[in-house]
């Protein structure tokens, strides 16, 4: 049994104070530092290596014209869209999981991520789209799979098994349509397409950065608001609304975050595989935490896909490997050994 380490700061005259458990709090202090050190990697190292002051006087307007290029234009927007996606699918994975109490709710699952996946296809096929409608089709997709997954799964409440299995099977139908989509383009638009589907961040620039960045400023600080009804929520629906939780209201609330966060980080970098299924996960064993622990969850989203899109550069150099087959491959045997143990545990 596990003995939490609860603390509490308080202001000097006492009205204000703040309740926090000691190793949550020092593992996120721990993968902050983590990710702060892979940033300036992925920032000074590559094929034009620099230091890490000419980093810093180059974002501070004081670097010569071949620098700049390379900081911001290359190499900033790149790793930025990967800590916000990262982020963001970490997010919504932690989210899910919590409201189905279920380790296999995430948007790659349920549905949400291939429901974006279809409507940022729809605009890049059909309308040739910029970011910024491609960003808004991703969204769309995603809504319109929640509403009818979440719809199908509704019986006198929605239960999170029941989710699940609904949320595979419109999934699988998905995959079905995307590929149709796919073999009905041009042979230009079926090559990019396909190269999205992968899921990776090779050419990211800062119309990308910006619509993701928009959505974790604007959803993340609302999961956090919602934070404490969704943990009253893991109880159950009963004893939730005994301590005076709105279920239904705060449960549609909460999966909109969920889909908001995964449709604009799907419309930036494509469907990245695992992050949102693992990030939560990790974060929960290496904080002792029961919770959904949203904030360690989002640091250690960005840390996977900072450190997989680092290792890709690295390992794969000459052919620009997309990150989604880093992720997937290592995401892939993350799986196998989850559903093992939660098979010996009798959860599956």
């Amino acid at each position: 049994m596990t003995v939490k380490t609860v603390k509490a700061l308080r202001s000097p005259g006492g009205s204000v104070s703040l309740r926090y458990e000691s190793r949550p709090l020092i593992v996120g202090i721990v993968m902050a530092v983590i990710v702060f050190a892979l940033s300036v990697v992925s920032m000074t190292t590559g094929d034009f290596p620099l230091s890490f002051g000419d980093v810093v006087k180059t974002l501070f307007g004081f670097g010569d014209t071949g620098t700049e290029f390379i900081v911001t234009t290359l190499r900033l927007p790149r790793l930025l869209t990967a800590l916000l996606v990262g982020a963001a699918l970490a997010v919504s994975g932690a989210v899910l999981q919590s409201l189905s109490g279920n380790p296999l709710g995430s948007p790659d699952f349920i549905g949400f991520t291939e429901g974006s996946a279809t409507g940022a296809l729809l605009v890049i096929i059909v309308g040739n789209g910029s970011m910024t409608q491609i960003a808004g089709g991703a969204l769309a997709g995603g809504l319109i799979t929640a509403v009818v997954v979440y719809l199908l799964a509704f019986q006198r409440g929605v239960q999170g098994f029941r989710l699940i299995l609904i949320g595979i099977g419109v999934s699988a139908m998905l995959i079905a349509v995307n590929s149709y989509l796919v073999t009905r383009a041009s042979l230009q638009d079926a090559i990019a397409s396909q190269a999205w589907l992968v899921g990776g961040l090779n050419g990211r620039g800062w119309e990308h950065v910006v619509p993701v960045a928009i959505a974790v400023g604007v959803l993340v600080p609302l999961g956090f608001y919602y934070s404490r009804r969704l943990s009253m929520l893991q109880m159950g629906d009963d004893s939730a609304k005994g301590l005076g939780v709105p279920v239904e209201r705060s449960r549609l609330v909460l999966i909109t975050v969920s889909v908001g966060l995964s449709a604009f980080a799907t419309a930036a970098a494509g469907p990245i595989a695992f992050i949102a299924l693992a990030a939560p996960h990790l974060a929960r064993r290496l904080s002792h935490s029961g919770g959904a622990g949203l904030a360690n969850a989002a640091l250690m989203g960005a840390l996977l896909l900072v450190a997989s899109d680092l290792a890709t550069q690295r390992l794969f150099s000459s052919t620009a490997l997309p990150v989604g087959v880093m992720t997937g491959a290592v995401g892939g045997l993350y799986l196998m050994w989850l559903l093992a143990h939660e098979w010996r545990r009798g959860r599956v």
